[in-house]
């Protein structure tokens, strides 16, 4: 059982310093490490599973169902927590993940457009029970790897060495700024102890005076340094408040490509904050952002979509998309299955559609093709978020409607509102009636 408790600690850090790339190779190890620790307890029903811990177990250690197990760590969940995808993760596990700066779920390998931690209330009351039932003491609550209270964080800090590449990023010596900033850099993206360091250091300031250098790898680091840093929710007031918006945005615009996409990334990090999802719109990133959108790499594309989706919450960025053109190159996404991109476009899509400037843009874009297909054969997700897309561009408009039916939508949505999800269920419905009226009116207009 030790071996396999250090094998289960060496997956949980694996999977933090992975860059959310370990894919199916997670779910194998992580299903037979649950089935390994079964065996033993099988095996060995003395065996305490929380020896390390100094739990006290009342009776012999049950077997834990997974779905009470971390998928990161693989132990019983005392503080579970939801992700935008729907997964669940113990809370100081997936902040781990967090803090390391990863933007996906580990577990489906999907970006999370947003970061927020939602208490999954119903499956620690479940986990509850079933201790109780089986007379396991739920253990406490670990410390989490969230960020500690200022006055304790610099113990685990080498203040002194942060100190001296502060004063090497204010040299005149260009080599000196570039090998400090990329020193803060790995240093800002290590750990959450390291983040508060560097700032209560006062490094953000200074950071933010190097995104208008002009050596591009001393940008690049500064940018990238403020994206590591930002992870720390302090710290995002500390950067909006030493004015680094407006730079950011620049970089954003002319930077190199990764400069580019790491300048996306921060701004989607800082517009977490509603108060900054305005400055970072009226800074003019959106326009810059649609660009990155269609050009950038796999990873910009996806980090740029990211922060749109998240900037377009607040109703005066929307239109601010619209106007930039944010439209046409989210349909040619969703025609491109193979390009990676048909998530991203239909949840963007799902948003501007609640706005008239956006509903008409989409309209005039002619989605319905690509919207009944993907309602035909898409993932469940994305056939619920076209169907909410059609039923907005549908309602109302009866060239849309007549659109649709002559693509087939009819049997597309019969079959959503047979297995689709609930909200599909009821866009399907709704769109159906609407279908179903005009074919009675076209009836009495033929008698």
């Amino acid at each position: 059982m030790n071996d396999l408790k250090k094998e289960s600690s060496e997956l949980h850090e694996l999977v933090i310093t992975s860059n959310g790339e370990l894919g199916d190779s997670f779910e194998t190890v992580s299903s037979l490490l649950r089935k390994l620790k079964d065996c033993v307890l099988a095996e060995n029903p003395e065996v305490d599973t929380y020896d390390s811990e100094n739990v006290p177990i009342k009776h012999r250690s049950p077997v834990i169902p997974d779905d009470f197990r971390c998928p990161i760590s693989l132990e019983l969940m005392k503080d579970p927590v939801i992700v935008s995808t729907g997964q669940t993760y113990e809370r100081s596990c997936i902040q781990k993940w967090h803090d390391a700066g990863h933007r996906t779920c580990p577990k489906t390998q999907q970006t999370l457009l947003q970061t927020t931690l939602t208490p999954n209330y119903v499956l620690k009351s479940l986990i509850g029970l079933w201790c109780d039932s089986n007379g396991v003491e739920l253990p406490k609550k670990q410390g989490s790897c969230r960020t500690k209270k200022s006055g304790t964080s610099l113990s685990d800090c080498d203040k002194t060495a942060i100190k001296a590449l502060l004063d090497k990023l204010t040299s005149n010596d260009i080599e000196q700024q570039r090998a400090a900033a990329g020193e803060l850099r790995l240093l800002a993206k290590r750990n959450a102890d390291n983040r508060v360091c560097i700032a209560e250091a006062g490094a953000i300031p200074l950071l933010v005076d190097l995104l208008s250098s002009t050596d591009p790898r001393t940008q690049e680091h500064a940018v990238t340094a403020l994206l590591n840093l930002s992870i720390n929710e302090s710290n995002k007031g500390t950067i909006v408040n030493a004015g680094a918006i407006p730079d950011i945005v620049d970089v954003l615009k002319n930077g190199s490509m990764e400069a580019r996409e790491n300048a996306a990334a921060t701004l989607f990090s800082l517009s977490v904050l509603d108060e900054n999802k305005v400055a970072i719109g009226a800074a003019g990133a959106i326009p810059a952002l649609i660009k990155l959108l269609c050009e950038g790499t796999p990873r910009g594309k996806k980090d740029a979509a990211t922060a749109i989706f998240n900037l377009c919450i607040y109703q005066g960025n929307k239109a601010r998309a619209v106007k930039a053109g944010i439209v046409a190159p989210l349909i040619r996404f969703m025609k491109d299955a193979g390009g990676g991109m048909v998530d991203e476009a239909l949840a963007i899509l799902t948003i501007l559609a609640g706005h008239h400037e956006g509903r008409t843009a989409i309209g005039q874009a002619e989605p319905i093709p690509i919207l009944v297909e993907v309602i035909r054969t898409g993932s469940p997700r994305n056939r619920e978020n076209a169907a909410a897309v059609l039923w907005l561009v549908c309602t109302g408009d009866l060239l849309q409607l007549k659109l649709a039916k002559e693509h087939g939508a009819e049997e597309a949505l019969q079959g959503l509102s047979e297995n689709g999800t609930d909200r599909a269920k009821r866009k399907a419905g709704s769109i159906l009636e609407l279908l179903q009226r005009i074919e009675g009116e076209d009836s009495l207009q033929n008698t």
